[in-house]
């Protein structure tokens, strides 16, 4: 089938020019400048499918770098299934995930791997791939490394938080990036503290304190500070790329702004929940409610500015990709496992479906550029995991994984009005967005138009990544 998206404005990271987009089957095969004839006069009554796009933009599909569908957490489980998740994340013009597979202390890698392909085979609404979490470093799962990087698993998370569940030492820590180092994969970390943090944790419960609010308290911004400079250090040693995932910390980012001011490779992620959300107002809602934010790394406090300096490194470069973390829980028989306990509350916020709109929301408000969006949502994040020239891009060859996007229309989030995940609220309640997905196409095919979705369940097909393209 052929389509022509007709009288877009296409942004690029390096611009916007008025052009239409060709595309035949799966891929994009022209962009054509108004006037050019060199495809034929009528290239409207030749396409099989015309979608009108005069005075919206036309951008590459949204490449979400941090997902957790079906993630085991706290004695449950992320609410949103594959199918349900990627079903929602097309509706916010995502239409590319790398989600996490998760290995258990004493699993083998090959085992959490192939656990992982069976969830989400036949059930991804858009396509997908996959990170290694290694729960456990070891002989095993050093040489795991290697295997899977040939089948297109070219990044791993590590953990300095969660003592006892995902948490590596430094030495194994070390061991890991030295792996990457001679086999060009990349080292994600969640750079917390967490032998400092459990003690933070079990000092305030003592005393009392139990509420939301006091997750945020007892992960403060130098147990994120701290273990950021050493993951660096460590990566400095081992001479290996290094990202940081869910940046939320100022003085975190700080750190991580010097090192890449020394030219090291190494990348910071945030998340829409870090720019907008705060441990004051979110996390301190009355009564329980605050449980509804918890997630970790935590909000942080507003009055501290923290919010303000994470757009303003988004805008300097020092944050490279903004991601979702997307792990969400229900209150009801989930979220309220941390009554009393706020050590308990399942760690995690649902933003999927959201973060193309709440990201424009910041070139509304001036905050970032036009093209800083489309490289922040879509061109880098397909570049870091090598992904770039199918995805991130709109240009002959790639994957034809095009939102249109209108920014005369209007976006108001929350449950019964933009919210498709498996959830029982919305962390974005009452979020008013100046602009709208339009149109959403996944290899070729409309799965978001006028309102409706027409996706299919199995329409995703999984990603054989290559290795990081944003290196020095």
């Amino acid at each position: 089938m052929t389509t022509l998206i007709r009288g877009g404005t296409v942004v690029s990271t390096t611009g916007r020019t008025k052009a239409d987009v060709l595309i035949d089957g799966e891929r994009i095969v022209a962009l054509v400048a108004p006037g050019d004839t060199s495809l034929g006069a009528d290239l409207a009554g030749s396409a099989e499918v015309v979608i009108e796009a005069e005075g919206k933009y036309v951008i590459p599909g949204g490449v979400d770098g941090h997902t957790h569908m079906e993630m085991p957490f706290g004695g449950t489980q992320a609410s949103d299934t594959f199918e349900t998740g990627t079903r929602a994340a097309a509706w916010g013009g995502t239409t590319t995930i790398v989600d996490f597979v998760v290995q258990k202390t004493g699993e083998r890698v090959q085992d959490s791997l192939a656990t992982w392909h069976d969830k989400a085979a036949g059930d991804c609404a858009i396509d997908y791939g996959f990170h290694q979490i290694l729960g456990g470093v070891d002989e095993d799962s050093l040489k795991a490394m290697d295997e899977l990087v040939g089948e297109g698993i070219t990044s791993f998370k590590l953990f300095m938080a969660y003592p006892g569940v995902f948490y590596s030492d430094d030495g194994q820590i070390l061991r890991a990036m030295q792996r990457a180092s001679d086999n060009g994969s990349l080292i994600m970390m969640h750079a917390e503290n967490g032998t400092a943090i459990d003690v933070l944790v079990a000092q305030a419960l003592a005393r009392g304190e139990t509420d939301p609010i006091d997750h945020g308290r007892t992960r403060p911004w130098e147990t994120e500070e701290e273990a950021t400079h050493r993951a660096i250090m460590l990566a400095r040693i081992a001479g290996a790329p290094l990202y940081i995932v869910h940046m939320s910390a100022k003085q975190a980012v700080a750190t991580l702004a010097a090192a890449r001011g020394e030219g090291l490779n190494v990348f910071g992620e945030t998340c829409p929940q870090y720019l907008y959300l705060s441990l004051e107002e979110q996390l301190g809602a009355p009564g329980f409610e605050g449980a509804k934010w918890v997630c970790s790394t935590p909000l942080r406090s507003r009055a501290e500015g923290h919010q303000d300096e994470i757009w303003r490194h988004l805008r300097t470069g020092d944050l490279s990709v903004v991601s979702t973390d997307h792990c969400p829980f229900c209150m009801k028989e989930q979220k309220e496992l941390g009554l009393g306990d706020f050590s308990k509350i399942p760690n995690g916020i649902g933003s999927v479906e959201h973060r193309l709109d709440l990201l424009y929301q910041g070139v509304v408000d001036g905050k970032i550029s036009l093209e800083r969006w489309v490289e922040l949502c879509s061109t880098t994040p397909a570049r870091m995991f090598g992904l770039y020239g199918r995805k991130g891009v709109i240009a002959p060859g790639a994957d034809a994984d095009v939102v249109v996007y209108d920014p005369h229309g209007h976006t108001s989030i929350g449950v019964g009005k933009t919210h498709h995940m498996n959830m029982d609220y919305s962390a974005w309640e009452g979020f008013e967005i100046e602009g709208k997905v339009d149109t959403v196409l996944s290899r070729g095919s409309v799965v978001i138009s006028d309102g409706d979705y027409h996706g299919t369940k199995g329409h995703g097909k999984f990603l054989r990544r290559e290795l990081c393209q944003n290196l020095i």
